[in-house]
C-alpha cells in the first residue's frame, strides 16, 4: 500500500466488484479493494474513518437481477482494505446509505420482503447494529435524503407514486408526496426548505419518458412548487455546500429511444445540469448513463459516475468545464457506480503542511 496525504475519491464499480480509490489532486489511481458483488452507494463515516459500501444484489441491477443481497461491507480508506461486512437479514437489496447529521446513527433503504414494506433502517453507527427500522408505504425504496436537522427523510420510490416523507425521530410514516411517476434521485437543499425530486423514474423497456426533469418539493408544504425541466430521464441529484443543484441527465445513443432497444448500453454521453441562483443553469456533458453524483466539501468539483461508460467526470463547477475523466475497471458489464469523498485524515493532512 502506497499512503496519501490528499484527499481520495473512492468509486464503486458494479461490475468490478471493487472499491476504486483515486487522489483528487493528481487524479493518480491509488489502488482497489475487492468486495462482494453487486456493489451500488457508499458513504464515508468521517469520526470513525470507515467506508461503508451497500451491497444490492446477487448479480444484475435493478430492473433486472438474480436475487437480493443482505450486506454492507465496511472498508478502511486510509489502507484501503476490508474491515467487517454487516449482515442485514431479514433485510434485503440495500440501496441508499447516510449518516444523520449527529453522525449517530447510518441510515439504509432496503426493498419489502415478505408481509414488510420497504424501509428504512438506523444501524447504531458505532455498533452498526440494528436500533429502528420505518416502513415507507412503498415497496423499492431507493435513494433518500435526510434534512440538515435531522429531523425527517425523503425517500424516492421508484415503483411507487409519491415521495416519503419519514419522521425519523418518531419512527414514522410522515406524510407522502405525489410523484405519479415514480422517483431516482432526491436531495435536499442546506437549509432543508426544498427537496429535489428526479422523476419520472427511469426505464430501459424504450419508451420515451415525458415530462422529465427535477420536482421541487416545498418541505413546509408538502407540495410540488415548481419543475426543472430536461430533455431526457434525470437519475441522480446532488447539493453542494455552496448551494448549487446539480442534475445527470441521460441520453439516448441513435435507435436507442425505440421500444426494444433501449437496453442498457444504448446510452449516449450525458449531460450534467448546474442549477445555481439568479437564474444560473449550466450543461457539462460527461459519460454514458450518470448515475451518481458527489462534490468536494467546498463546492468547488463534482464528481459523475457514468455506468455504462464506467467514467468518473471532474467538472470544476466554477469554470463549468471538464477537468479530466477517470475511467474505473470494468468487465463488460456496468461499472461505475456509487461516489464518496475521503478527506485526508487529521493527522496525514497535518503531516503533509
Amino acid at each position: 500500500m502506497n499512503p496519501t496525504h490528499n484527499d481520495v475519491l473512492a468509486v464503486v464499480s458494479q461490475s468490478g466488484p471493487t472499491v476504486t480509490f483515486f487522489d483528487t489532486l493528481t487524479y493518480d489511481r491509488l489502488g482497489e479493494v475487492a468486495v462482494p458483488a453487486e456493489p451500488h452507494e457508499l458513504c464515508f463515516d468521517t469520526a470513525r474513518r470507515r467506508l461503508y459500501c451497500t451491497i444490492t444484489y446477487r448479480s444484475g441491477y435493478y430492473h433486472a437481477n438474480s436475487g437480493p443481497a443482505r450486506e454492507i461491507v465496511v472498508i478502511d480508506p486510509d489502507e484501503r482494505r476490508v474491515t467487517g461486512v454487516v449482515g442485514l437479514a431479514p433485510e434485503w437489496a440495500p440501496h441508499g446509505i447516510a449518516l444523520d447529521p449527529a453522525g449517530a446513527l447510518l441510515w439504509v433503504s432496503v426493498e419489502a420482503h415478505g408481509d414488510e414494506e420497504g424501509a428504512l433502517v438506523a444501524l447504531d453507527a458505532d455498533t452498526l447494529r440494528p436500533v429502528r427500522r420505518v416502513a415507507v408505504g412503498a415497496p423499492g425504496p431507493h435513494w433518500f435524503t435526510l434534512t440538515p436537522d435531522g429531523s425527517h427523510a425523503y425517500t424516492a420510490n421508484k415503483e411507487a407514486p409519491f415521495v416519503s416523507v419519514v419522521d425519523v425521530r418518531r419512527g414514522t410514516l410522515a406524510g407522502r408526496v405525489d410523484m405519479p411517476g415514480g422517483t431516482e434521485g432526491i436531495t435536499v437543499s442546506g437549509d432543508g426548505r426544498h427537496v429535489y425530486a428526479a422523476s419520472p423514474k427511469g426505464s430501459l423497456d424504450g419508451v420515451p419518458v415525458r415530462d422529465a426533469g427535477v420536482r421541487v418539493i416545498d418541505t413546509a408544504t408538502g407540495e410540488v412548487v415548481r419543475t426543472l425541466p430536461t430533455d431526457g430521464v434525470v437519475f441522480p441529484v446532488h447539493m453542494t455546500s455552496t448551494g448549487l443543484l446539480l442534475a445527470g441527465e441521460l441520453r439516448m445513443a441513435p435507435g436507442g429511444s425505440e421500444p426494444g432497444g433501449a437496453a442498457l448500453g444504448a446510452q449516449a454521453p450525458g449531460v450534467l445540469h448546474v442549477h445555481g441562483d439568479a437564474g444560473r443553469h449550466a450543461r457539462i456533458p460527461v459519460g454514458a448513463f450518470p448515475l451518481t453524483i458527489t462534490s468536494s466539501p467546498d463546492g468547488r468539483y463534482a464528481y459523475v459516475s457514468a455506468v455504462v461508460s464506467s467514467t468518473v467526470t471532474v467538472v470544476d463547477l466554477v469554470s463549468e468545464s471538464v477537468v479530466t475523466t477517470l475511467t474505473v475497471a470494468r468487465t463488460g458489464e456496468p461499472g461505475a457506480h456509487g461516489l464518496a469523498y475521503v478527506p485526508a485524515a487529521p493527522a496525514r493532512a497535518a503531516a503533509s503542511t
